[in-house]
């Protein structure tokens, strides 16, 4: 099949392509075709598709979260599930961001590149977490894995704003916390290409939530919106889990969050646990 030349309906045809391998290569010549010009946004193209959303390869099976199970650090199947449930966000991760560029029409031409260079860059982890899969003695696929990102992707389908909202700077968010104790373990266990594959991710996840702050902040301020309550009600409306802690500060503050949206972060948490 002909890629199209059209950015936002190259990038729906990325996004139901099942074959992880496929949709990795696609994504880069995606992303090269548009670095040359070859394949720019039209923010106003109608576009559809009667085909799965996303395309994903028949494994790895799809269980609620609780049946994955923990994963033990000191034995190589148990790293190897670790890596594997890695595997399985970055996969997701390239799939949200492919979304994120064809469903939205009537954007800035600046947030479909900004979303493919996100989808550009899950797709490289992706590839740098199958690879050391297979270093491993496995494949992605080889063992179940759940589906709680996508489900948030699913719910905001039909605002932009409370996708931007909920997904990167909500559940993206919360990999910036939980990579450090993970590339700890990693590195403790002597798992030291998958420390350094995590130091990568954290980089650029950085990055990407940082895109989705950005977003967000254009969105509310051209609806006449408040950045703090209108979050609340979104997540109140989308029934949005509350982060909690430890939390990685110096990493979200890079991201974009204000002291006063991580203030309330923690106190939210706080309230939690008490």
């Amino acid at each position: 099949m002909q890629a199209p030349t059209e950015l936002r309906a190259r990038a729906l045809q990325c996004l139901i392509e099942p074959d992880p391998s496929a949709k990795v290569a696609a994504v880069y010549a995606m992303a090269e075709a548009s670095a040359e010009g070859a394949c720019m946004p039209d923010p106003q193209a109608a576009l559809s598709s009667s085909a799965a959303i996303p395309g994903r390869p028949e494994k790895p099976e799809l269980v609620p979260p609780l049946q994955v199970g923990r994963r033990a650090m000191n034995t190589p199947e148990g790293r190897a599930m670790l890596i594997h449930a890695l595997a399985h966000i970055e996969f997701n991760a390239i799939n949200l961001a492919l979304d994120a560029v064809w469903r939205f029409p009537g954007m800035p031409a600046a947030y479909y590149t900004d979303w493919l260079q996100v989808a550009r860059e899950e797709a490289y982890h992706f590839s740098l977490l199958q690879a050391h899969l297979q270093r491993l003695g496995c494949s992605y696929g080889d063992f179940i894995a759940h589906d709680s990102l996508w489900e948030m992707v699913e719910r905001t389908c039909g605002d932009v704003l409370a996708r931007m909202a909920l997904v990167p700077r909500t559940l993206e968010a919360r990999g910036l916390d939980a990579n450090p104790p993970l590339r700890a373990k990693l590195a403790q266990a002597g798992d030291k290409e998958a420390a350094a594959i995590l130091d990568i991710i954290l980089r650029d996840e950085i990055g990407h939530v940082e895109i989705g702050n950005r977003w967000y902040g254009f969105l509310c301020r051209q609806r006449g919106l408040e950045l703090i309550p209108t979050y609340a009600a979104l997540a109140r409306q989308y029934r949005a889990p509350t982060p909690r802690g430890p939390f990685n500060l110096e990493a979200r503050r890079q991201a974009g969050f204000t002291e006063d949206e991580l203030a309330g972060l923690q106190g939210a948490a706080t309230a939690i646990d008490g």
